[in-house]
Parts: C-alpha cells; sequence; structure tokens
C-alpha cells in the first residue's frame, strides 16, 4: 500500500510554566515527566486521510504546579489507491506516517524548551511505533 503526504503542519501547541518556581525546579524533576504519543486519524474525503500526532510531556506525580507541553501536529496523506484491508491502513497511520514525520515533530518539540530556557531536555530521537502498535493490539 502506498501513499504520499500531502501536507504537515503544527494544529496547537500548549506551552506553559506557570512560575519562576516551576520553571527551576523543571530541570531537577526532569524525571517526574514522561513523553506521551497519541496518535488518531479521520477520513476527509475518499483517499485522503488526516493523522493527528500528540507529543506532550506529563508529570508522572501528580503536581499542583506542573509545566504543560505539547504539539499537536498534523499530517495530510493521500492514498493511491482504495484499501480493503483495515490493518494496512492502521500500520500507515500508526506506523509508517508517525515514523516519517517524527523526527520533524521531535525537533519542533525540543526548540520550544530550547528557546524557553531548558538546554538539557531529553526526549527520544526515535520511537519505535510498530513496537507500540504490537504493544496496543494485544491490550
Amino acid at each position: 500500500m502506498t501513499y504520499k503526504i500531502a501536507a504537515k503542519y503544527i494544529k496547537n501547541i500548549n506551552f506553559n510554566i506557570p512560575n519562576a518556581r516551576t520553571f527551576f525546579l523543571l530541570s531537577k524533576e526532569i524525571s517526574d515527566y514522561k513523553i506521551n504519543i497519541e496518535i488518531k486519524s479521520k477520513q476527509i474525503e475518499k483517499n485522503i486521510v488526516e493523522i493527528e500526532i500528540n507529543l506532550s510531556l506529563k508529570p508522572v506525580k501528580e503536581k499542583f504546579e506542573a509545566i504543560t507541553s505539547s504539539i499537536l501536529y498534523s499530517v495530510l496523506i493521500e492514498l493511491e489507491q482504495t484499501i480493503k484491508n483495515k490493518q494496512d491502513l492502521e500500520k500507515i497511520v500508526l506506523i509508517k506516517v508517525p515514523n516519517e514525520v517524527y523526527p520533524e515533530l521531535r525537533e519542533c518539540f525540543v526548540l520550544l524548551f530550547k528557546k524557553s530556557g531548558f538546554k538539557d531536555v531529553k526526549i527520544d530521537n526515535t520511537i519505535d511505533f510498530e513496537k507500540l502498535y504490537s504493544k496496543n493490539k494485544t491490550q
């Protein structure tokens, strides 16, 4: 099954540091946050699908004053033929396209932190979307 990316863009950014104390504590407490990725899709036209990838940093522990950060990245793909097998479409939406656009999405996310004064935010260079897909299939 083949597809091509027709467009990709940042649909929404949410980045909030509530106060100076939270800013200073974040560098010490970065391990109290984890990366979260959510992928959704919807058909726009017959062979056009919008894939939304939301990359966010979520606190592991409940905190009163935590930062909020997320980027919602939208990718429009054009399918070169009608897909009859649902699993083929799932693999495009949940594995192939995220693998293709993740480096750019990651770069935007890291840039937000750098421009906000955080120099050492570590976010994985790659994510095994196939492993995530398999894990979600078994749940």
